[in-house]
């Protein structure tokens, strides 16, 4: 049997991420105990998303970051700027025929806006590297 996929992602404010990161990529935010807020796929078809306090702020790169697909990439990162993300680089990369640009949420934790599997045509995604910071 296949085991589920959750994820956590340290942050100095779990409820202002929550906020984020809901309307970011349409979960419900589904509670919040202690240090943690919980966010969650309604259809039960994503991973769940843990939003963990710590009490360091983040320092350096992330060594695994989300990649939200999209067929719209520059509307979806305007959406997202008006969220409070911004961009890390101001230019798309373009690379294996995939365009993406790299951003961070309101507490700088990186990540990726890129054209969709369906959008490039392809059935599984091109392995790439993301630009060195």
């Amino acid at each position: 049997m296949a085991a589920n996929l959750g994820l956590v992602l340290d942050c100095v404010d779990p409820n202002k991420l929550a906020d984020f990161w809901s309307a970011a990529i349409g979960y419900t935010t589904l509670g919040g105990v202690g240090s943690y807020v919980l966010l969650v796929d309604e259809t039960g078809q994503q991973p769940k998303l843990l939003l963990q306090r710590v009490d360091e702020p983040k320092v350096g790169k992330n060594r695994m970051h989300f990649d939200i697909e999209t067929p719209t990439v520059d509307e979806e990162v305007t959406r997202l700027e008006g969220l409070g993300a911004q961009r890390v680089e101001d230019d798309a990369v373009e690379e294996h025929g995939n365009r993406w640009v790299v951003m961070a949420d309101p507490e700088g934790n990186e990540f990726c806006v890129e054209r969709s599997m369906a959008e490039r045509g392809v059935g599984t995604p091109p392995t790439r590297q993301d630009p060195p910071k």
